[in-house]
């Protein structure tokens, strides 16, 4: 399957803007940052929920565990896919019993991958509260899942994907829209 670029939704101010709104909706929504634990599903959502923490830090003085989690053993197209899965683990630097945790993913389309995270999370210990954080939000979903926190609304066809780049990952900032051929 190939993919041709229609157009560019984000370029790194925008990213940058959007990740600052969510972490003050973020304080805002749980008046403080007492009990929160961030954690990014892998891969991008983790460099996203750490430069959520990087922001609220900023701003509030105080630092955010942060915590990254692996969904690969939990996806329920595991059976289907025909190569052998990578496990990573999670790793989350702090009990997150009676925690509000703020799951974090790039792109929120069927929640299938949120779905996935959401029983990660009650393997490892039951939170409080567990909110969810998106840079995008593209619809189309199967799962009744619906984010807390989105960088931007993007309604999209079955034919088009959503590519977020991220300079940790890609070397740069910014969100394609592209296009199935």
């Amino acid at each position: 399957m190939s993919l041709k670029m229609k157009t560019q939704l984000f370029d790194a101010e925008a990213i940058r803007r959007a990740l600052t709104r969510i972490a003050h909706e973020i304080v805002e929504k749980n008046k403080g940052v007492e009990d929160l634990v961030i954690v990014g599903i892998r891969t991008r959502g983790i460099y996203l929920a750490e430069r959520l923490a990087e922001r609220i830090f900023q701003f509030e003085g105080q630092k955010i565990p942060v915590g990254s989690i692996d969904i690969t053993l939990y996806r329920d197209d595991l059976q289907a896919r025909a190569e052998q899965p990578e496990i990573y683990g999670s790793s989350i630097p702090v009990d997150i019993k009676d925690k509000c945790v703020v799951l974090v993913d790039d792109v929120l389309y069927t929640g299938r991958t949120v779905r996935a995270a959401l029983d990660a999370l009650i393997d490892i210990g039951r939170p409080k509260r567990i909110q969810l954080a998106v840079l995008v939000d593209r619809g189309h979903r199967e799962l009744p899942i619906r984010p807390d926190y989105i960088g931007k609304n993007v309604p999209t066809s079955h034919s088009e994907v959503v590519a977020v780049h991220l300079s940790e990952v890609d070397g740069d900032d910014k969100i394609l829209l592209l296009e199935k051929n």
